[in-house]
């Protein structure tokens, strides 16, 4: 799916913020009158079948023995239903064979529609349920991706391959498209607009830690970000913005991180235009899984009162009191306890380029 969906975010029908879960492929409700038209089908040709074949039949209950289209209805949802009192039968050669022959298989798939059918919704309604209530009970601490176009599955994916779980990860699109491609990439969906708060209510944006917003409308953004930060002060939030004008407004608004797609894309082409090899440099670290990657790791005991230009790492900034220092900072001349350090290193760990902080090693924390 591209970006069409999110782009008519506010003209989309928003519905009331439905959850739907992987793997559900219909509605019951939906299958339940469909098989209850039939069986009222079924009922509607067999009254006409033996109305119209009325003189082969005897009603016992009547002097004449003649059988009305009332005794049809009688005869049809008795003998449907098999219950057969007997008081009104066959008693031509051709009737009883009509009844043997078509009747009796009609019969057969009355019930099976309605009993089965019946069985079957109640089966799936209550699993369906069971499924939600359960999902609700251990959602907490997750991610709410507002959008499903390109960004936000690449969005996803980053998120899924840093270790993310995908059953905490909830996407908010109005767009049946998105429902399907998000299904099938294993996401619970709440079907609706973001801008409202019950969708994002039920989305469980209150408690999420993160809530990351990739529409395609700036105007979208702004007010999905007033809205997620009404419910949830604490939580972070991540948006896209295509104009750069539009950035400072979104932090305003209550985004702690902004990213200018248009900007960072022009950025992109302009390095890559200039030198092809810095711009090979830059896609590298900006693709999930091979050669280099940029992450953000903690301080290891045996690091600390070090340089940050002394680690194995390259370290290209530090995180101290929750402000960012360059490397070369005066302020991070020596690494103390509790920073957190942001890093280019391999992709994947080779003999030759380990990467310190993900084995274990003991962390260096503000306490200890």
């Amino acid at each position: 799916m591209s970006e069409q969906s999110s782009e008519s975010w506010p003209q989309a029908t928003a519905g009331r913020g439905q959850i739907s879960l992987p793997e559900r492929v219909r509605s019951p409700w939906w299958e339940l009158g469909r098989r209850l038209l039939a069986a009222l089908a079924i009922l509607v040709g067999t009254v006409c079948l033996v109305y119209f074949d009325r003189d082969a039949y005897r009603d016992n209950n009547d002097p004449a023995g003649t059988v009305s289209l009332i005794d049809s209805i009688y005869y049809t949802t008795v003998t449907l239903s098999t219950t057969g009192y007997g008081d009104i039968a066959p008693y031509k050669d051709g009737a009883r064979l009509v009844n043997a022959f078509v009747i009796t298989p009609a019969r057969i798939g009355f019930l099976v529609l309605l009993i089965g059918t019946t069985l079957e919704v109640l089966a799936s309604q209550g699993r369906e349920m069971f499924r939600v209530s359960r999902w609700r009970k251990h959602m907490g601490h997750h991610v709410v991706i507002v959008g499903y176009g390109t960004k936000g599955r690449s969005a996803v994916e980053t998120l899924v391959n840093n270790g993310q779980d995908r059953e905490s990860i909830v996407v908010v699109d109005p767009g049946q498209a998105a429902l399907a491609d998000a299904h099938a990439d294993g996401l619970a969906v709440v079907t609706g607009d973001a801008t409202r708060r019950e969708v994002l209510r039920r989305a469980g944006a209150a408690d999420a830690d993160q809530v990351i917003i990739t529409t395609n409308r700036d105007d979208s953004n702004v007010l999905a970000i007033l809205t997620v930060r009404q419910l949830n002060p604490e939580v972070y939030i991540v948006s896209s913005a295509r104009e750069h004008e539009n950035a400072p407004l979104m932090k305003q608004s209550g985004a702690n991180s902004v990213i200018t797609s248009s900007d960072a894309v022009g950025r992109l082409l302009g390095v890559s235009s200039i030198s092809p090899t810095l711009g090979s440099v830059m896609e590298d670290l900006l693709t999930y899984g091979e050669g280099l990657e940029v992450a953000e790791r903690d301080l290891l005991v045996t690091e600390v009162g070090k340089q940050p230009q002394s680690l194995p790492d390259q370290v290209i900034a530090v995180v101290r009191d929750e402000k960012v220092y360059r490397y070369f900072d005066p302020v991070v001349t020596q690494l103390a306890r509790g920073d957190r350090l942001v890093v280019v290193r391999p992709a994947k760990e080779l003999p030759w380029a380990p990467r310190p902080g993900t084995h274990d090693e003991q962390i260096s924390t503000d306490e200890e």
